[in-house]
């Protein structure tokens, strides 16, 4: 090993980087004493010790007088006796002071869910509200951290031996905590070693750092504490990971701590030399760029949206007789298109509603004006008009496309119609797998229009300003400058700031955003619907606005919330009798 390489394993963050550090977290450890294992049981006694950074900062002790008799076998084991409860006060009086003890720290029980568990359902049962407690179980923990070559089992009385407490628990409430404070501190100096520094990091602890982990973990020294997105790359320079956050220090060090546990990022941190930084003036910049990032690298460890062009796109041609057609490729045209569509399978769902809705060709030959072509089956089924065999001039062939593109980008009300009154039809004839195909091809185009006409609303203003409230930096507010749906620009408004003159700022040195040809012109589907979400998000002001931002009164959209609301009720469910059943859409008004 080389000096530098000894100097790199030897460097270590700040406890400050990682969350809430264990140094600055106050513990109650609590141990109950009952009348027995079961639910019905009784408090007998309970002892409780707070601790901070290895310092005790109080006791809490105190019979309780369980109002039933203690069972033989148990003042036996504890020692604790019909007598000594007779006079101690009762539960109502105790769990008052025992919360207020305990009150805004983390309950630590060795087997915690069973001494938790009697205290929730002792707050229910008075009608007291049980605080929001973060809780660590010792049990647990020991699992987690300790090999039986170290401890035959993970009891109390096994773990404080192993951990030589000062206390030797011997079924008293008080004594049991003291022992537990000393497991408790022996196991936060173990995990202390697996990279665990947090109360976040402890709550997920799973497992042991692999030696690829602690090897890289001077890769994050110099990460900002700052909203961005992060590159971890190779010895030659390859992405292999993109990922964002609102605060990189804190996220990129958790990828060489225990709480990392993805075999593929593991995998991924033994190859990566370098971690890059990208700083972002805010969460919505950080959203962008991470994705324009991995569309733009493809690295090999992130799963989605790395292929953006591999897309499918249902379409309209343009020829004398129109058809419909599944392409990859988007050619000059804007309009005409519908999707992206994630899979092959959902776009020929959302094409054959549109064929079964409307009589448009379904043929791939080409149409000549002057000349005839032999008719296909569907001519003879009577489902096409044959335009091949002069049934439609170009005038009349045309209704049939304006009304597929209606259905695609303004008025989804004939397709809906056609469509629910064959899903009753075969639901009332208890056809009900046929009505469940019809249901989800119906869902698949709707689903897909609605995006569309979100997607194309924001495309087609040329310039958009909003603002948000910050929700990481009190008293600032972000900006974004959106234009043909692309980010141009983003930034956050201090406190103080003259609003107009920030925001004239903001909208000069935005990027100029000259749109392209196609369906999205300036930016990805997917960082059109990020932007979409933050526009939509509550709190959310429109600054300026060069064009119009609106959704077609009859399009896809209502239906999609509708579909949305009710999706529990539309989906397929067995009966009593074993069968599937379809519940029939409602037809729209007017």
């Amino acid at each position: 090993m080389t000096a530098a390489q000894a100097t790199q394993l030897a460097i270590q963050g700040t406890f400050d980087e990682l969350g809430t550090p264990l140094r600055e977290v106050s513990f109650v450890v609590v141990d109950l004493e009952t009348t027995g294992a079961g639910p019905q049981a009784g408090i007998t006694e309970i002892g409780a010790v707070k601790v901070r950074a290895g310092q005790q900062l109080g006791e809490f002790q105190t019979l309780v007088n369980p109002g039933a008799p203690i069972p033989p076998f148990v003042a036996v084991l504890t020692g604790i006796t019909d007598l000594m409860v007779a006079t101690a006060p009762q539960l109502g009086a105790v769990l008052p002071q025992f919360l207020s003890f305990a009150d805004g720290c983390v309950l630590v029980a060795h087997n915690a869910p069973f001494d938790v568990g009697m205290l929730r359902r002792a707050c229910a049962q008075l009608g007291y509200q049980w605080p929001t407690f973060d809780v660590v179980d010792t049990a647990l923990l020991a699992r987690r951290t300790l090999t039986l070559d170290e401890v035959a089992n993970c009891r109390l009385a096994t773990l404080a031996r192993f951990f030589r407490a000062g206390t030797t628990p011997n079924h008293r409430a008080l004594a049991d905590a003291r022992a537990t404070v000393d497991v408790l501190h022996g196991l936060l100096e173990r995990v202390g070693s697996y990279g665990v520094f947090s109360l976040e990091e402890l709550g997920t602890f799973s497992a042991r750092v692999s030696r690829a982990q602690v090897a890289k973990r001077h890769l994050a020294a110099r990460m900002p504490s700052a909203p961005g997105v992060y590159l971890f790359k190779d010895a030659r320079g390859e992405v292999l990971y993109v990922g964002k956050s609102r605060n990189l220090r804190a996220r990129v060090r958790t990828y060489f701590t225990a709480s990392e546990t993805r075999s593929r990022i593991t995998e991924m941190i033994g190859l990566a030399t370098d971690i890059v930084p990208i700083v972002c003036a805010t969460g919505l910049e950080a959203e962008v760029r991470e994705l324009r990032l991995i569309a733009e690298h493809k690295p090999r460890y992130n799963r989605r949206s790395r292929f953006p062009e591999r897309a499918h796109w249902l379409k309209l041609t343009t020829e004398a007789f129109p058809r419909l057609s599944l392409v990859r490729e988007i050619r000059e045209e804007t309009t005409g298109y519908l999707g992206p569509f994630g899979s092959r399978r959902v776009a020929e769902q959302a094409m054959t509603a549109l064929h079964e809705a409307f009589r448009i060709r379904q043929c791939a030959t080409r149409l000549s004006v002057r000349r005839h072509s032999p008719a296909c089956v569907l001519a003879e089924l009577g489902r096409c008009n044959a335009p091949c065999q002069g049934g439609e001039s170009i005038e009349e062939y045309g209704q049939h496309v304006r009304a597929v593109e209606a259905a695609m980008h303004t008025d989804i009300r004939s397709l809906l119609t056609a469509h629910t009154g064959r899903i009753d039809a075969l639901s009332s004839a208890q056809r009900y797998e046929e009505a469940g195909v019809h249901r989800d091809r119906l869902s698949a185009f709707v689903r897909a229009a609605a995006r569309m006409q979100r997607l194309t609303a924001l495309i087609g203003c040329r310039q958009l300003v909003a603002a948000c409230p910050s929700s990481t930096r009190p008293g600032h507010w972000e900006l974004a400058v959106v234009r043909s749906g692309r980010l141009a620009g983003t930034g956050a408004m201090p406190p103080g700031a003259v609003p107009a003159t920030f925001v004239a700022a903001l909208v000069a040195s935005a990027e100029t955003v000259v749109p392209g040809s196609g369906p999205l012109p300036a930016a990805l589907a997917e960082e059109t619907e990020v932007i979409l979400r933050w526009l939509e998000q509550p709190g959310v002001r429109l600054v300026q606005l060069d064009g119009q931002w609106a959704l077609p009164i009859h399009g896809a959209e209502a239906v999609k919330q509708r579909l949305d609301a009710s999706a529990a009720e539309s989906e397929l469910t067995l009966s009593g009798s074993g069968r599937r059943t379809v519940r029939p859409m409602h037809r729209p008004a007017g």
